[in-house]
């Protein structure tokens, strides 16, 4: 299968994503989060193993700059990201070949990366082997969460694999401007959303959840102990 085979006829993903971003401030909020913000590089893909033969079509929901788009790409022979920052895809393209990985649709051992809205994606029903969503529906209110979902639902192939991970309630940066019971707006203009456990249970109701972990830490900042939480679910459709 080729990636442009997941398209559905007759349309154009990037025309498709940029009418479903249209009045979502909070979404158009990340172009300029990504003109100057750089998170770390290439990440630990280590969580698929048990999962994906080599030969997985998968989507990486929100790539940002590909930090999970690069690693995932030299192992996967079809991986796409998308994300809805125009400026996050143009870095994640320029990433993933400065460091010689193949950024073009189609073939095997390639890459590419779209803008798309996670609530609108441009795929075919029944198109990917897994989905990872690292970090991405915590940005969205509660009812583009449920649009979101229906995409993944969608776009996975029957016994198809779900990765999710989202901040939790226990986290440092919990509080602020509340717009929605445990979301909050930053003045950036983005949507911070806080899990329960049970939250991204109810989340993956129509799931069968493979395992979840609910991880509390501590990260230095300034020298200073701060409380990290993160809720991590492996799922199959």
């Amino acid at each position: 299968m080729r990636v442009e085979d997941t398209y559905p006829k007759k349309s154009n993903p990037e025309n498709i994503s940029q009418k479903s971003s249209q009045g979502h401030s909070h979404f158009l909020a990340w172009d300029k989060e990504y003109r100057h913000v750089t998170w770390g590089g290439p990440r630990s893909i280590s969580m698929l193993d048990d999962y994906l033969s080599s030969s997985s079509m998968l989507l990486d929901l929100g790539c940002g700059t590909g930090r999970y788009l690069l690693p995932l790409s030299r192992k996967y022979d079809y991986v796409v990201g998308t994300d809805v920052s125009a400026n996050a895809v143009l870095r994640a393209r320029s990433y993933l070949r400065k460091n010689n990985s193949r950024v073009t649709f189609g073939g095997e051992g390639m890459a590419e990366c779209l803008i798309s809205s996670i609530t609108c994606l441009p795929f075919s029903d029944s198109s990917f082997d897994a989905v990872m969503c690292l970090g991405v529906l915590q940005h969205l209110f509660e009812a583009e969460r449920r649009l979101a979902m229906d995409e993944v639902k969608r776009i996975l192939k029957s016994g198809g694999i779900f990765i999710i991970e989202v901040f939790g309630v226990r986290d440092m940066r919990y509080g602020g401007d509340e717009i929605e019971k445990g979301t909050f707006c930053r003045k950036s203009g983005i949507v911070y959303h806080y899990f329960t456990k049970e939250e991204v249970t109810s989340l993956l109701c129509a799931f069968d959840i493979l395992e979840i972990k609910d991880t509390v830490s501590e990260k230095s900042i300034r020298g200073k102990p701060q409380r990290r939480h993160h809720i991590r679910a492996i799922a199959r459709i």
